[in-house]
């Protein structure tokens, strides 16, 4: 059997499955390409003016360079416990529940992602699940068809099972099969330009829902997008159409801020593909595969998020046909502090503690004063440094999907949440975001707390 020592890190899979997904998404979607060029001018930008200094290490530096979240959407309970299996492999487990039927999208969501800090720092790499809710589809005949559609079609290589059986069995792959199994779980996602159905079935699951169609009409999961992070996405906004490439209309999620929060994210519209369907003598086309980019702030607290929701629903419910919803959710989140001192004082956001002086936390740990953070920070001898916010927004992900399926308004749908649901055809419950938030915070103050003990007590 092979030993421990020889297993390839999940940290490493991840790494290699992220690159070579990125460079099949270049090769079938060449604006993709444009797109991480133009993000990593404007991030170079970004690091070299003068009140950036040292603001990014060369860790944090690493991995914006090959930070990607990307999105699939799966059609049966199957397939999604399927996904969670081979994201595991990766160092990938299910963070956040999001139910995106609210929005008039009938899907429910998680995001498999790397969920400790060091794993953070190599890579990122994120991909957003979502789940069809086909119980959504009004059409009984209409819905029973889907389900036998999707009961016929196997999204995983019989090699890429084998490979997952022999993880589960040894507790790891080896390096050449974790290479094999890169290479074999890519295949889930690669983009097919012939459908499973023939046109009429697909125009039928078309007129229920886009999504519906995209999800049942084809051999699997295809990547719907990739998406890198950026540090100035309204620089990306503007510069898009310079590229020739044309932007979704405004940017998802909260407004400019000096301290970003969350998660601003904004899009080009998707591209309409040629497609062979069953039977068909002419081609169809199909739309669904598009290039966003992102930009990631900090995380905010159970109280931070209460406060977001709240302005949030404000800036809708006093908006007026005919202005600006921008310049309205401008105004409103002026409510929501912008500087860091007041957001950690007021318990708003996360944020992570480490020594910023060496010589005077060792100082005044050796002065006998007792331990006292605020009063480490005040001095200047501990650093508070922001969390990045990992994650993603419900209401922000249902205006990226709707815009990029022809931008109609959304059906509504008389649902709720299925959390339940979701886990048991998961396998395994979801983890709580802000609970990792609370224990990457908790973990870096016990550090520090135990440096400062063993230096007062040296």
């Amino acid at each position: 059997m092979t030993s421990m020592q020889s297993f390839a890190s999940p940290d490493q899979i991840r790494s290699w499955f992220s690159s070579a997904m990125s460079e099949m998404y270049r090769r079938e979607v060449p604006q993709y390409g444009t797109l991480l060029s133009l993000v990593a001018e404007i991030n170079q930008a970004v690091l070299d003016r003068p009140d950036q200094e040292g603001l990014f290490d060369a860790e944090e530096r690493q991995r914006l360079g090959v930070e990607r979240h990307g999105a699939i959407r799966v059609g049966t309970a199957a397939e999604l416990a399927g996904i969670a299996r081979i994201f595991k492999v990766m160092g990938m487990h299910p963070v956040g529940y999001y139910d995106l039927s609210v929005a008039g999208v009938p899907v429910h969501s998680t995001a498999f992602r790397p969920i400790g800090d060091e794993a953070l720092k190599i890579n990122p790499f994120r991909v957003f699940t979502s789940l069809l809710r086909l119980e959504l589809i009004p059409d009984r005949a209409l819905r029973e068809r889907a389900e036998a559609i999707l009961s016929r079609r196997q999204i995983f290589t019989s090699t890429a099972l084998e490979l997952l059986t022999r993880h589960e069995q040894q507790g790891g792959l080896s390096v050449d099969d974790a290479e094999i199994f890169v290479r074999e779980a890519l295949e889930t996602f690669r983009w097919h330009g012939e459908a499973t159905v023939d046109g009429a079935t697909y125009r039928e699951l078309h007129d229920a829902h886009r999504l519906i169609a995209d999800v049942v009409s084809f051999k699997g999961p295809h990547i719907n997008h990739l998406t890198p992070r950026t540090l100035d996405i309204d620089a990306a906004q503007e510069a898009m159409p310079r590229c020739g490439i044309e932007a979704k209309a405004s940017i998802e999620g909260p407004p400019h801020r000096r301290h970003s929060i969350l998660l601003r994210q904004t899009s080009f519209t998707a591209l309409s593909e040629p497609i062979r369907f069953v039977g068909d003598i002419d081609a169809g086309t199909h739309t669904a595969r598009f290039g966003e980019i992102e930009q990631r702030g900090m995380a905010l607290t159970r109280e931070g998020r209460a406060l977001y929701d709240r302005l949030l629903d404000e800036a809708r419910r006093d908006a007026t046909p005919g202005s600006s919803s921008a310049g309205r959710l401008a105004s409103v989140f002026q409510a929501f502090p912008d500087d860091l001192r007041t957001l950690r004082h007021r318990g708003l956001a996360f944020f992570r503690y480490e020594v910023k002086d060496a010589a005077r936390f060792k100082a005044m740990a050796e002065s006998g004063l007792s331990w006292d953070l605020e009063v480490l920070v005040e001095a200047g001898a501990v650093a508070a440094c922001p969390l990045i916010y990992e994650d993603f927004l419900p209401v922000s992900a249902a205006g990226i999907f709707r815009s990029n399926l022809g931008g109609a308004e959304p059906k509504a749908y008389d649902a709720r949440g299925a959390k339940a649901g979701f886990e048991a055809a998961l396998g395994m419950p979801v983890h709580d975001e802000i609970a990792l938030y609370e224990q990457a915070r908790d973990a870096s103050v016990t550090v520090l707390k135990r440096a400062y003990a063993q230096e007062q007590y040296a």
